[in-house]
């Protein structure tokens, strides 16, 4: 008796559709087949070990489990459930009449509990998409898919739920995830809390750097890169972790995308729902390349750390101290908002939208600029500033140079502007900009293409007249133009103006110090 069920697989952050074929016939053994790895193979002994828990026998027949399609590599331990239930149905020990109803996914414990897999979020996706029943999958991985409505989400502790729920004798409602235990225990916290507890700052406690909060308040509000420079102690990493205090909810588009990132890495955290809170990833400078980009062997490739920071910050303390192959890896992604990891077999794309901040020192002791405390040669100055390239420089929207703040003001510690202050007003522009880029696929002023600059930046003649002296005094390039006018844009909204005006331009200019350095 031929039995299927249909499962899923990720690649990338959506899910396409597996179908777990079980046929028992006369002969000897199990076999499967299908491409799965060595995790997949192991699930034969997980699941019969399984089964003969419950008092389940498996045939002495020939039994052949086939994943389709066969071209397609299959990996963990997600198909353990539907294969169970495979040769349940096809040995005709129970009836399950509601088995063709649902996408079905969870690894299998050998006291037949079934264990989260990743990449619910996507499989409850899918499921939608192919017009489906719903899901059935491990209680706390269904968690992540609450806000399917439309669909029936069924979050399972055991194989014996799900016999309950396919053999359709019984009322099983207490067995959605909206009705279980734990939904109940987490909702009560904010919803995804993939990021609960990460240690943003304050603005009114950092004291001083009133210029260097001001370029911060324009990064965030239009989404732009940064890059702060200065000596130690200047307060580089408390502006960079009080960005994350100011930043603005995403919107349910962005939440559905960046909620199937951390879905299919199996980060998704303990809350219910979609992520609504932005990203905020700041991880080591000595990180690998493949770290930062993403990658994997075969089709198991996995995203990099700009694709975890997808719609919110990649923060990157000691900038200057990064791989140069590293460095030049982001421009692509900085630039394209994606990036595109390529095997042999295999090429993914993942999404790359991320805010990037960064934090250096200005030479290898950390003190140029700061009187005569500098010990380097002018030498050592200018081959510590040389690896923050010319074309990376490019794609960096504001270079903010940060010195030492006046003792006498940490005395007084005059508390400045809080932190929800400053969020209201970034929270407005965004809005006015999420309004502007209507129906364009784009939420910020740093995600348009020049066909966008050209609609949304029109300059005047006073405009053009400041432009054409800066790109003389500054020697500016195209793309270090283009930077300016979004970065004016961010300013006009800021200011409440419609039209892009000759000081904004100026001011936009003023962050671009670097590109002087490194002429």
């Amino acid at each position: 008796m031929l039995i299927n069920i249909l499962a899923a697989k990720c690649i990338g952050i959506e899910a396409v559709p597996v179908t777990v074929e079980v046929d028992i016939t006369p002969g000897i053994g199990i076999h499967l087949v299908g491409m799965a790895d060595v995790a997949v193979k192991e699930s034969l002994l997980r699941t019969i070990t399984a089964l003969q828990s419950l008092g389940f026998h498996i045939p002495g027949k020939k039994i052949v489990i086939n994943l389709a399609p066969a071209d397609m590599h299959k990996n963990g331990g997600g198909y353990d459930l539907p294969i169970a239930l495979g040769i349940i149905a096809a040995s005709g020990q129970r009836e399950m009449p509601g088995l063709g109803k649902y996408l079905i996914m969870g690894e299998l414990g050998l006291d037949s509990s079934v264990r989260e897999v990743q990449g619910s979020l996507p499989f409850a996706d899918l499921a939608s998409s192919m017009g489906i029943s719903g899901c059935i999958l491990p209680v706390r991985s269904a968690m992540e898919a609450t806000e399917c409505k439309g669909l029936d989400i069924f979050g399972v502790e055991t194989l014996t739920d799900v016999l309950r729920i396919l053999e359709g004798k019984e009322d099983c409602s207490d067995l959605l995830v909206w009705n279980t235990r734990l939904y109940g225990e987490l909702s009560y916290g904010p919803s995804g809390s993939a990021f609960r507890g990460r240690d943003a700052v304050d603005f009114s406690d950092i004291i001083g750097q009133e210029g260097a909060k001001r370029g911060v308040e324009i990064a965030v509000s239009g989404a732009h890169n940064l890059i702060m420079v200065g000596p130690p102690g200047s307060g580089k990493s408390s502006l960079a972790k009080a960005m994350a205090g100011i930043l603005p909810p995403m919107t349910t588009e962005e939440s559905i995308v960046t909620s199937k990132i951390y879905s299919v890495c199996g980060m998704k955290g303990s809350g219910t729902g979609l992520i609504r809170d932005r990203p905020f990833r700041s991880p080591h400078y000595s990180a690998s390349l493949a770290a930062f980009i993403g990658g994997g062997a075969g089709q198991d490739i996995h995203p990099g750390e700009v694709t975890l920071a997808h719609n919110g910050i990649l923060f990157i303390d000691e900038y200057g101290q990064m791989p140069k192959s590293v460095l030049e890896a982001l421009r692509g992604p900085m630039e394209d908002r994606k990036v595109t990891i390529s095997r042999l077999r295999s090429k993914l794309e993942y999404p790359a939208s991320f805010m990037l901040v960064a934090a250096s020192n200005p030479c290898p002791c950390g003190y140029y600029g700061e009187g005569d405390r500098c010990t380097c040669t002018p030498g050592q100055r200018a081959a510590y500033l040389s690896r923050l390239s010319g074309p990376l420089m490019d794609r960096i929207d504001l270079q903010i140079w940060l010195h030492k703040v006046d003792t006498r003001k940490l005395v007084g510690r005059n508390k400045g502007e809080p932190s929800s202050r400053v969020a209201e007003r970034v929270m407005r522009v965004r809005m006015l900009q999420k309004e502007r880029f209507a129906g364009e696929g784009i939420f910020t002023n740093a995600e348009m293409n020049n066909r966008m600059l050209e609609k949304y930046c029109p300059l005047d003649g006073a405009c053009k007249e400041m432009m054409e002296r800066l790109i003389g005094r500054l020697g500016l390039s195209a793309r270090a133009y283009s930077r300016i006018l979004k970065v004016a844009r961010t300013i006009a909204d800021m200011d409440g103006s419609e039209s892009i005006r000759p000081d904004y331009l100026a001011e936009a200019a003023q962050y671009r110090f670097l590109d002087r350095q490194l002429d």
